[in-house]
Parts: C-alpha cells; structure tokens; sequence
C-alpha cells in the first residue's frame, strides 16, 4: 500500500502491528492533496478530514492548528438548561452554507435557542442531501464550506451563547463513495438493517472499527468545539461485545470532559423504549445524557390531527399523552399493534432532562409523501397547542427550523447521487415505502434540484401577519420556561397530570418544595369545558393564555386573569392557559 501525494509523489507504507500501514511525512502542506493505492486502485482516506473535490475526490491535509478559536471561555450549559433549535445547513438559507447561517445566529438567540443541532454534515455524495449518506465521518461537508465553514460557525455560536450539537450516523454509511471495505472488514454480515451494511461492532477484527467510529466522538469535541452528538438510530447499533460499544461511547465522553474540563453531552435516538440508553452504567445502563422522546411526539400529534391515527394507529388516547407527560414512554410492555408484539419498559423513575421531546423533526415531516409540516396538516389554534404542550412539558425541548413562524414550505427528502442505478434504486424505495403507510400518492423525486429547492425556508415571513404572532408565541413559552422557577423542575415526583372530559390535558408542575405551582391546561377540543381549579394557595393568577396570540379581543373568548380554588371556570376552545399559585409558609 502507497500514499499517493502531490504531483504523483508515490510514498510506500509500512505494515506495522496488527495489520495497519503507516508511515511518517514530514513538512506536508496544509490542503494537499492525496489518495491511498492498494493494488491498481487509488483510494480517498477512510479518515479524511476534508473532501475538497467529493467523495471520489482525493483527500486534503487539514492543519487544526491553524485555525484561531475566541471560545476559551465558553462553557455549554446544563442539559435541562437547553433548548435545541434542529435545522439542516442547506435549506436553512438559500446560500445552504454554514457561513450564511452565521447571519440568522442573532434570531435564534433572540427566538429562545441556545443549543443549534445541524443534521449530518459528513462528507455525502454531490451538494444536496440530508446527510444521512455521509462516507466520510470526520470530513465537514465541502459545498457547506469544509472545516474552516464549520469551525467558524461554532466560534460564532459560541459567541452568542448557543451551544452547536452534531448529528452523527454510527449505524451505516452511504452507498456512493464508500470505500471502507477495501480497508478492512468494517461491515457485519450478521446484522441486517435498512439502509445498508451494519457496522462491524462485535465481529473478527472489530477492534480497530470500533476504535475508528469512537474516536470520532473525540475527534469533533477537540478539532470543532462541538459541545454534543446527536446519535442516529443507536438500536441499529448491534454489538454483542462484554462492553456494548454505547457504554464504550459514554466512556469516550467521560475522558473527553475530564481532558477538556468543559461539559460534552451524547443524545441518542433509540427505537427501544429502553431507559437503559440512558441509566448508568452503574446500573446496569449505557450512560448516554438523553434520548428522543417519540412517544411523546405520537401521542400530542394524533391529538391534533384528525387523520395523525391512519399513521399512528397504535395511538389516539388522551391518556397517553398524559403518561408520556408524567412518566416519558408510552409503551413500557403493553402490545403494539404497529410492531405485532409487546413492546417497551417502563421510564416512570427517570428525570425529565433525559428526554428531548418535539412536535416537529426531519424524519416526521421528511418522511411523509408530501413533506408536510405541521403547519400544512393543523389549523392556527392547534399550532399553538403543538408547541405549549412541548415547551410547558417536563423534558427537554426541541424546535424544527421554520416551524416557530409556522413556515408552510415542505421539507422533501432530496439527494444529488451521480450513480444512475442509485438514483432508480432511491426512487423505487421511496415509492415501496410509502406504498407500505397506504399512500399511492407518487412521491417527490429526491434527485430533482426542485425538490431541495422547494425546502428552503422563507425567512421573510417571520415578520408576517399569522406568522409574527407565532413566533411571538414562541418566544413567549421560551421565555416563560427559561425565567419560571416550576419549568426548571424536571423531577417527576412533582409533576401530577389528568384528563378532562376525554378532550383536554391537565398537567400540573410544581417547584421541589411545593410552594409554587403551575396548572398548564391545554383544551384540545373545539367546545368549552368546565374545570374545576384545586384549593391551593390563595387562588390562581393566569399568566399565559394562547387566545391572547390568536387576535381574541372579546372577553368571551379570553381565560379569565384569576380563578379561585374549588371553583369552576370553563375553558376556552382550543386554548392553552398557565396559571400560577403561591403556597404560603
């Protein structure tokens, strides 16, 4: 084996200890360009940190240390402390770089956002895609603008006190480009999951691919100043070793933290409905920080919208929400008819700053034949809903980027592949999978540059009639839960939640003391309901009402400013209200 350098300099490589090749170049300009032969054939570098010409590309050299960093004071805050703003780096300006989104830094921060999560920016084949065929896990998109673009955005952020999460995907790679199999034996003939090879975790020769995927979580900590990964799909993470490799993940961000002395986090989607993911390793756990919360989206969603039980079939109870409220998993052992067992464990003990929740993400508006977002399936007054029953809950939140304005754009889900078989291939499993859910609506062409086009947010009407009003919403939630002493309680113990009439859901939150309390009620029924306030305190002072957002004048149509215990008030149709009570010492 060679490294090819330069003007075809030819620089052989040794065989060292347990079959790497290695070799030693000094004064090595930083952007060189290289390749690995073995054979007749020239290979980019498994781990390259840049793909300045794509994924067939030859790698270049990246001199880290080059870049000069203004963040040494900067600390990302706690967990329970974030609120995480989701977005994709090419259809979230036109310009589709992370340098453009430099320029909107200051809305999110004036929104509410101080934790960014980008969706997968390892290298993928062509300029468009959502990220999830990346190849190349340590090299930062080059038409996004490469290391530096990245490096620069994080600096920024960081300057505004955002923290910068990354999307990564351990589970698989992309088809085009992938050229780890000519290295080693990086993929698992035992396991079979969707969307290719799995990863080799736990077979022959598994340690060096373990080392190579874990090394990444270092990689991005200590070159890009990333303050957490997002881990894709973790239950397509198969590995039968003595040390699952997420427990050997979250031994990986321990040292990382203790090197760095500033606080790194791991977030997990998991498909388990395990607590495992993110108990202890002490007890018997992972150790990762949080997970994805779906249950949670599912119950809320099929509330909302009239057709959301035809994709959620297993859902539709206004009880379940209130589990997924009170408790996180909705399903902790009962059948699932969707996946035709019993399904889940119970994570009634774990604290609520182990779970994101969202009404919105990449995959639930992305994965519907027509990219709908919510705002294209609910009405207004649901909009408001969506969003108080996530950001009042005791979890961690996350927004879909657009979706604090109501952005009506789709969100398809789009591909630039060179491979013609691969571009049939996508086409036919996008109609099958669709097909699968009842659907013969024909779906986008991922391939056409109109389907990425189409979505690109439309920053202009943040500022526009129903629009303004809900972002205007949105911020004030934001605020509320970043200044109320209840909302920074996430201990379940005082979270106490009810259904009214089988068309509304009381959640009440208190502070770990009891003194302060909030009743957030959210009427997801088109009719007025009589509640019935608890004798607490002495009495009940409303200090958010959606109808406020909404345009309602009439006093009718508004939630009384003050209620008093044991009384009954009716609530309004298709409101959200908080009151608060103070209970004397």
């Amino acid at each position: 084996m060679h490294v090819i350098a330069p003007r075809d300099f030819i620089i052989p490589l040794e065989k060292g200890r347990n079959g790497y090749f290695a070799v030693e170049v000094d004064d090595v300009p930083a952007g060189a360009h290289y390749f690995f032969r073995s054979g007749a054939h020239d290979f980019p570098d498994p781990a390259s940190h840049h793909q300045p010409l794509g994924v067939h590309g030859p790698s270049a050299v990246v001199a880290h240390d080059q870049f000069k960093w203004h963040d040494d004071r900067w600390h990302a805050p706690p967990l329970r402390e974030l609120v995480f703003y989701e977005l994709h780096v090419g259809t979230f300006t036109k310009e589709g770089t992370f340098d453009a989104i430099t320029g909107r830094l200051d809305d999110l921060a004036d929104l509410g956002v101080n934790a960014m999560e980008l969706m997968p920016v390892a290298q993928f084949p062509g300029n468009r895609n959502w990220g999830y065929d990346g190849v190349y896990p340590y090299a930062p998109q080059n038409s996004y603008g490469g290391p530096d673009g990245l490096k620069k955005l994080v600096d920024a952020c960081h300057e505004r006190s955002i923290a910068v999460f990354l999307d990564v995907v351990y589970n698989h790679l992309g088809p085009e480009g992938n050229y780890l199999a000519a290295y080693g034996p990086y993929f698992s003939k035992t396991y079979s999951i969707p969307w290719g090879d799995a990863i080799n975790f736990d077979g022959e020769w598994s340690d060096g691919v373990r080392d190579y995927f874990l090394d990444n979580i270092r990689y991005w900590h200590e070159h890009y100043h990333i303050d957490g990964l997002r881990m894709d799909a973790v239950h397509m993470m198969y590995d039968n070793s003595a040390v699952h490799i997420l427990e050997a993940a979250n031994r990986v961000k321990e040292i990382v933290k203790q090197k760095s002395g500033k606080p790194f986090y791991l977030v997990a989607e998991s498909d388990l409905n395990s607590p495992k993911v993110v108990t202890s390793p002490d007890a018997g756990g992972y150790g990762l920080d949080a997970q994805w919360l779906d249950d949670f989206h599912h119950a809320a969603y099929v509330l909302l919208d009239r057709n959301g039980k035809k994709r959620y079939e297993d859902f539709g109870a206004p009880e379940q929400l209130t589990k997924a409220m009170k408790d996180g998993f909705v399903f902790s052992g009962e059948y699932v008819k969707f996946r035709k067992r019993k399904y889940g464990a119970s994570s009634a003990g774990v604290p609520g700053d182990k779970f994101l929740v969202f009404q919105q993400n990449h995959d639930q508006i992305g994965n519907r034949v027509r990219g709908e977002r919510l705002s294209a399936l609910v009405d207004f007054d649901r909009l408001l809903l969506a969003a108080g029953i996530t950001l009042l809950s005791p979890y961690v939140p996350m927004i879909f980027m657009g979706e604090e304005y109501g952005e009506p754009a789709p969100f398809f889900f789009f591909t630039s592949h060179s491979d013609p078989a691969l571009i049939e291939s996508v086409r036919e499993g996008r109609k099958k999978e669709f097909a699968n859910f009842g659907d013969d609506t024909e779906p986008r062409d991922a391939q056409e540059e109109r389907t990425f086009a189409d979505s690109m947010l439309n920053w202009e009407l943040r500022s526009k009639d129903k629009h303004a009003r809900i972002l205007a919403w949105y911020k004030k939630l934001l605020d509320l839960r970043k200044t109320h002493p209840v909302l920074k309680n996430f201990s379940k113990d005082n979270v106490q939640t009810g259904v009214l009439n089988d068309a509304a859901i009381v959640l009440h939150r208190q502070t770990s003391d009891g003194l302060r309390h909030l009743l957030c009620l959210f009427n997801l029924s088109g009719e007025k309901l009589s509640f019935t306030f608890p004798a607490l305190g002495q009495g009940w002072d409303k200090i958010l009402d959606s109808a406020a957002y909404r345009g309602a004048k009439d006093s009718k149509d508004v939630m009384p400013a003050r209620a008093d215990g044991g009384k009954d008030i009716d609530l309004r149709p298709l409101n959200v209200s908080v009151y608060e009570t103070v209970q004397q010492i």
